[in-house]
């Protein structure tokens, strides 16, 4: 028999499944365990006899019967999918049986209740039960609308008890992986807040609102000019509404939580509307856009890469490409951060033009929107922040989800160290493995109250209320990050504070702070700054970012042939690192039409291929060309002699240690590179091709991809998924200029 996933038969491993309740839930199980292979024999036990006839006709099951003991005799693996008010009769007839070691599992949308049953009619929750919930449905229901794909691309949750047996969930979780389900584990009281949330609480809606339509008067003149979207919204009450009836009431407590809080939340619409409260509903349907995208982008992630646990997102880079034309690259990521936050917390209404919108720069906008701040866009890199003044900003309703982003993580800390409320700040694994206790030490020293987690990694967690003190701060190391950190925090703080730093970094923080009308002082290394002040909204056009434009000027550096003019390129004097490191290895490159845009120095990069030499990379050079060194290391494995970086040990602590990952690339490719404990030792030579690890560094792919214009095969760099957070379009913009990159093909 064909496997439903598409894969070939699974090996029998349960002789007899029996499933109690042939509806859609339990008829779709049925059905695609039965073409799964994975069973010797399914039986299927229904009180109603429409649904027996059906049932084998339909190739749901290979037997049916409407007698419960008769289904189960033997049985290895036995599915209840009856209703969750009609478990308890179900579970009190299994429970007088001797089952011997039959794995007991469910679908109930609801586990405290089922779990609560179980333990009532046993005695004690048997270890071979295993509570499950598909998050799977359809607004059909019945044996006959019995899909064995249903279960496709959508989650199963899993909530086993302390005394579950662990054998019990393996075969349950495998049940449902043949399925083409993506199977999690959860609590059962998290899953029922969630479930009331997500589902059911829709659900509740859905019915609510066609009820009220259909009850008035003109109904039939409403549904025939109803839209797309009253379709679309009220789809789901087309559904079963005895199964509904039994999971509210099985779930009473939780949907009345998730009622109360909406119920909430829609008088203060309605009062919004009543008052023509424009900003408010803005607000609102601003948030919910941006959380319905994310939705969107979670859906298709689950539809394309979930199922497909092997699927990698990987690039195939090869030789022979050109490097010629006039781009723009997307825009600085480091002011559209500081953009959004400080055009948060100024009075009246800031327009930003050129907004970077990948992934890091999003994760900021969302956190400042789920603190109240009403923000349009982005749109064509457009956003219109409506400031809500330095003490405006409200609790969150959770915690501050920051993605891959260390900027947003590091100088939110600081601002969010003098609010009134509590807030915790989160991200996915890559960011919670990152150090953030170099801010969260100078923080505490200022008197804020902040932990985080093991060895000073997130989750952050920073108690509101503290009173916080200016002070003078000499950084242990150049970092951007933590100089802007305790700079944010200085408008919280009493008095005066001020940052020196050992090297020159970027500082984008101080210039936009003065862009905003904040009084800032720099003397040589020190900025100080003192609370008391306000920010006023400005207009912001953010240039194309010099850290995205590098990876083009490397390539045009090291193209044979190659003339390349980038566009509205940021070259802030802190920044501007690989332009003079590409120069002093005799780099082509020329600035045009400098100008300054909105407080920030802009040019038109023209780069022209020239021979590069090796060089020893002056100290001063490295805190300006921090984030543009694995690309450097490209353009130093083409270069003429030896290339020396000392005193960058910041590389380790990146979305990689890149210092690390880029050797062993560059190793991998037959280039005689040397990591050093702050650096690398690269002697230029010939370019191999074959596999690189990018081990998820957006810096790292697009590196290897610049790499190949020089290698003599091609170039597979695996985990390039998260490009997309640092340089948006990366792939079209390089094979627009004649780069030969592309994504690998994994069909």
């Amino acid at each position: 028999m064909a496997d439903v996933t598409g894969l070939s038969p699974a090996t029998p491993t349960i002789g007899r499944l029996a499933v109690i309740g042939l509806g859609l839930i339990g008829g779709s199980f049925a059905k695609g365990m039965r073409q799964s292979g994975l069973c010797r024999e399914v039986i299927g036990c229904d009180l109603d006899p429409v649904s027996r006839r059906q049932a084998v006709p339909l190739g749901v099951v290979d037997k049916v019967t409407a007698n419960l003991v008769e289904a189960v005799q033997g049985a290895d693996l036995i599915m209840l999918a009856v209703p969750v008010l009609g478990m308890r009769a179900v579970l009190a007839q299994l429970a007088a049986l001797e089952l011997g070691d039959a794995v007991i599992t469910d679908v109930g949308s609801t586990k405290g209740a089922v779990a609560l049953a179980v333990e009532e009619v046993f005695g004690a929750v048997p270890a071979n039960f295993v509570p499950g919930h598909p998050i799977a449905g359809s607004e059909k229901s019945g044996v006959e609308a019995a899909r064995a794909d249903l279960f496709r691309h959508h989650k199963v949750i899993l909530t086993p008890l302390e005394q579950t047996a662990a054998e019990a969930v393996g075969l349950v979780q495998r049940c449902w992986q043949v399925l083409g389900a993506d199977v999690e584990s959860m609590s059962l009281a998290d899953h029922d807040e969630v479930l009331a949330a997500t589902s059911h609480l829709p659900h509740l809606l859905a019915f609510s609102l066609v009820d009220t339509l259909a009850s008035r008067n003109e109904n039939l003149e409403i549904f025939r000019y109803a839209a797309g979207g009253f379709r679309d919204f009220t789809r789901i009450a087309a559904s079963d509404p005895v199964m509904w009836r039994d999971v509210f009431l099985a779930n009473r407590d939780a949907v009345l939580r998730s009622l109360d809080a909406f119920t909430q939340d829609l008088g203060r619409l309605r009062e919004a509307v009543d008052t023509r409260d424009a900003n408010t509903l803005l607000g609102v349907f601003t948030r919910a856009k941006s959380a319905r995208e994310h939705f969107s982008t979670i859906l298709a992630r689950r539809a394309y890469m979930e199922p497909m646990q092997t699927q990698e997102f990987n690039f195939i880079a090869s030789p022979g490409g050109k490097v010629n034309g006039s781009i723009r690259v997307p825009g600085d990521k480091s002011i559209s951060h500081r953009s959004i936050m400080l055009g948060s917390l100024a009075e009246g209404v800031t327009e930003v033009e050129g907004f970077l919108e990948g992934e890091d720069s999003l994760a900021t906008l969302q956190a400042f929107r789920d603190m109240g701040v009403v923000i349009e866009g982005p749109h064509h890199g457009r956003v219109t922040i409506n400031g809500v003044g330095l003490h405006g900003l409200q609790a969150p309703p959770g915690s501050l989800y920051l993605g891959n982003s260390g900027t947003s993580m590091r100088l939110l800390s600081g601002l969010l160290a003098g609010q009134d409320f509590d807030t915790v700040l989160t991200g996915d694994a890559s960011l919670s493995k990152r150090p953030m206790g170099r801010v969260a030490k100078p923080l505490r020293e200022m008197g804020a109250q902040i932990d985080t987690g093991e060895e000073g990694r997130p989750p952050l967690r920073i108690k509101g209320g503290s009173r916080m003190m200016g002070m003078d701060y000499q950084m242990p190391m150049a970092s951007a990050q933590v100089k802007s950190c305790i700079l944010l925090a200085g408008l919280y703080a009493s008095g005066t504070t001020s940052v020196t730093e050992p090297a020159p970094t970027r500082d984008h923080t101080e210039r936009m702070l003065k862009g905003f009308g904040y009084p800032v002082k720099v003397d040589g290394a020190t900025a100080t700054i003192e609370s008391g002040h306000t920010l006023k909204a400005c207009r912001i056009d953010v240039p194309a970012d010099i850290s995205s434009a590098a990876f083009f000027m490397v390539a045009a550096s090291i193209c044979e042939g190659a003339d390349l003019t980038l566009e509205h390129v940021g070259i802030n004097p802190t920044r501007i690192g690989i332009i003079n490191i590409l120069r002093a290895m005799g780099g082509n490159l020329e600035l045009l039409n400098e100008r300054e845009v909105g407080g920030e120095p802009v040019a038109d990069i023209r780069v022209r291929y020239a021979p590069l030499k090796g060089i020893d990379i002056p100290v001063d050079q490295v805190p300006l060309a921090i984030d543009e060194f694995p690309v450097l290391f490209v353009a130093a494995a083409c270069a003429e002699g030896r290339t020396i970086l000392r005193d960058a040990e910041e590389l380790r602590v990146k979305e990689s240690d890149r210092i690390q990952v880029m050797a062993d690339g560059l190793q991998a490719l037959g280039v005689k590179a040397e990591p050093t404990p702050d650096g690398i030792i690269i002697d230029g030579g010939a370019i191999g091709g074959g596999s690189v690890e990018s081990h998820g560094d957006h810096r790292i792919a697009m590196s290897f991809s610049v790499a190949a214009l020089r290698a003599t095969g091609d170039i597979h760099i695996k985990d390039c998924a998260n490009v997309a957070t640092s340089f948006p379009g990366f792939i079209d913009l390089a094979q627009s200029v004649g780069m030969q990159v592309r994504l690998e093909d994994n069909a």
